[in-house]
Parts: structure tokens; sequence; C-alpha cells
């Protein structure tokens, strides 16, 4: 038989995670992409490294703060169910 355990520090630890996930590290990637289509207008901002920025840096920035957006969405679902079921298991809240 496997063990299930999971302790006030865990659910404490699953909490923290799915509040920095829902309320700040989401929000603060939103922030980024608003600035960083601003900076890509070249109406706003031009010039040689500007134009680098737009053409290379920041599409592979969004890309990547895209990706990780996604990834902590599902860490954060995963933190759910698995809480769920362990608390279950265990007869917790």
């Amino acid at each position: 038989m496997s063990r299930v355990l999971s302790t006030e520090q865990a659910k404490s630890a699953i909490g923290q995670v799915q509040s920095i996930i829902n309320g700040g590290f989401t929000d603060q990637i939103s922030a980024l992409d608003a600035q960083g289509k601003i900076l890509s207008d070249p109406n706003t901002w031009d010039g040689p490294l500007a134009a680098q920025f737009r053409g290379s840096t920041w599409p592979e920035t969004k890309a990547a703060l895209d990706k990780a957006r996604q990834e902590l969405e599902e860490l954060r679902t995963q933190l759910q169910k698995i809480s769920q079921d362990i608390f279950s298991a265990g007869g917790g809240a």
C-alpha cells in the first residue's frame, strides 16, 4: 500500500503557490506583455536596437511568457486536484 500524507505545512504551501499564480505572477506576466506591446510599436520606440527588440527579442520573450503562463495554470490545476484527492483519501478537509 502506498503512503498518502498531506500535512498542514503542505496544505499551506499549496495555497501559497496557488495564490502566487492566481494573484501575482500571472498578473505580472500580463503587465509585461502590455509594456512589450507598447515598445513593439515603431511609432513609440524606434531605432536599430528597438527594431531588434521588435523583430526577435520581444517575440521570443512573449512566447516564453505565454508558455510560462500556460504551465503555471496547469500547475495550479494539478495542485488543486492532487490536494483534493489527498485530503479526500485522508479524510481531511
